[in-house]
C-alpha cells in the first residue's frame, strides 16, 4: 500500500507524466532527491511507469476487444503470445484463467485486423471460442483515469502541475514515420530524455522537443500512468459486459463514467454494447458495487462479470521500442 506522498507522486505524474522531479518536489513540498527516490522505489515495487500513447482517432486506428476462451493448458501460452505483439494492450487472464482478454489496435483499413482476427488467432491451439467487438466510443479511459489514483492533490497543486495546452484550435500536423518512432519509444518510457528520443527517431533533440510539445498540446499524444492496482488498494478487478437499449446508452455510460470504482467505460459492438473495468478493494466490495450502484440502473438489461486473474500487459509496450530508422534498415 502507498503512503500519502507516494499517492501524491502518482497523481502528479498523471497530471504531467514528464514533469521534472524538481517541479513535482516544489509542489509537494519535499526535496527533489525524495521524489526521485520514491519514483525509483515505486517503479521497482509497484510497477509504476509513465507511457506515451497516441490518440487512436488521430493515429487512424480502430480498437477491438478480443475474448478468447481456451483450454486451461493453453491459456498462459496464448496470453503471453498476444502480449508480445506490438498491436495489443491490456492483455488479461479472466474468468478463473479460462479466458484471455486483449485490446487490439489496427488501422482503419481493416487488413491488419483481419489478419489477426481471421488468420493468426484461429491457428492457436487450445482456443475453443473467439469473439471480437469494435470499440465505438470511450466515455472513460485513455487520457482520463481511474479516480482511485486521483485523490491526493489539492486543486491548487493540480493547477501548478498542469502542462500547457494549445492556445488556439486546430490539429497538429499529420503523424509522420518519425512521429511513430517517437511514440513507439514513449510507449516504453514516457519519461525518456530528449537524447534517447532523438536516437529513436533520427531527429535532433531540439526537433524532438518541439514536436513532442506540439503533439501533446493538440491532444495527438497523451501520457498515461501504469501502476499495480493492489498498491492503491484495489485487490479485486473485473470486466463488466452490459447490454443497454441504444436510446439509453449515452445516459447510462455517462453515469458509469462518474463512478470511482471504474477505470474504463466504452461502447462496443456485439451482443453486449457497454464494457467497463471495475477496480474494488475485495470481492465483497465488488458485490456491493454490482448490486447497489449498477443494480440501481434499470436500463442495464444484462450484466456479465469476468473477474481479472492477472494482467500480463497494460497500456504501454511490453519490450523496449526499436531504435528508429537505423533499427529498421533505413
Amino acid at each position: 500500500m502507498l503512503d500519502d506522498l507516494d499517492r501524491a507522486l502518482v497523481h502528479a505524474l498523471h497530471i504531467d507524466g514528464r514533469a521534472p522531479f524538481s517541479r513535482i518536489a516544489e509542489v509537494l513540498g519535499v526535496s527533489t532527491q525524495t521524489v526521485a527516490r520514491r519514483y525509483r522505489r515505486l517503479r521497482t515495487e509497484a510497477g509504476l511507469r509513465v507511457v506515451g500513447l497516441p490518440d487512436p482517432h488521430r493515429a487512424g486506428q480502430a480498437q477491438w476487444t478480443l475474448r478468447l476462451t481456451t483450454a486451461p493448458a493453453a491459456t498462459e501460452h496464448l496470453a503471453h503470445a498476444l502480449a508480445r505483439r506490438p498491436d495489443t494492450s491490456w492483455v488479461k487472464l479472466t474468468s478463473g484463467g479460462t479466458e484471455v482478454f486483449a485490446v487490439v489496435h489496427a488501422p482503419h483499413d481493416t487488413e491488419f485486423s483481419r489478419a489477426l482476427l481471421l488468420r493468426d488467432i484461429p491457428r492457436k491451439a487450445g482456443i475453443t471460442a473467439v469473439s471480437a467487438h469494435c470499440m465505438l466510443h470511450t466515455y472513460l479511459g485513455g487520457p482520463t483515469a481511474w479516480r482511485g489514483r486521483l485523490q491526493a492533490l489539492t486543486g491548487e497543486q493540480q493547477a501548478r502541475l498542469a502542462p500547457e495546452r494549445a492556445a488556439q484550435g486546430g490539429d497538429a500536423s499529420p503523424l509522420t514515420q518519425a512521429d511513430r518512432y517517437l511514440i513507439g519509444a514513449l510507449s516504453h518510457d514516457g519519461r525518456a530524455g530528449h537524447a534517447e528520443l532523438a536516437a529513436a527517431t533520427g531527429r535532433s533533440q531540439a526537433t524532438v522537443a518541439r514536436r513532442l510539445a506540439e503533439l501533446r498540446a493538440h491532444g495527438a499524444l497523451f501520457l498515461d500512468v501504469e501502476i499495480e492496482p493492489r498498491a492503491l488498494g484495489a485487490g479485486t478487478q473485473a470486466l463488466l459486459w452490459m447490454s443497454v437499449p441504444p436510446a439509453h446508452l449515452d445516459a447510462v455510460a455517462g453515469v458509469l463514467a462518474s463512478h470511482h470504482e471504474l477505470a474504463v467505460v466504452a461502447a462496443t459492438t456485439g451482443p453486449t454494447n457497454l464494457l467497463a473495468h471495475a477496480l474494488c478493494s475485495d470481492p465483497a466490495d465488488l458485490h456491493r458495487y454490482l448490486t447497489r450502484r449498477l443494480g440501481a440502473l434499470e436500463e442495464i438489461r444484462t450484466l456479465e462479470t469476468a473477474p481479472v486473474v492477472h494482467t500480463l500487459k497494460a497500456a504501454g509496450s511490453l519490450v523496449p521500442a526499436a531504435r528508429g530508422p537505423r533499427a529498421h534498415g533505413r
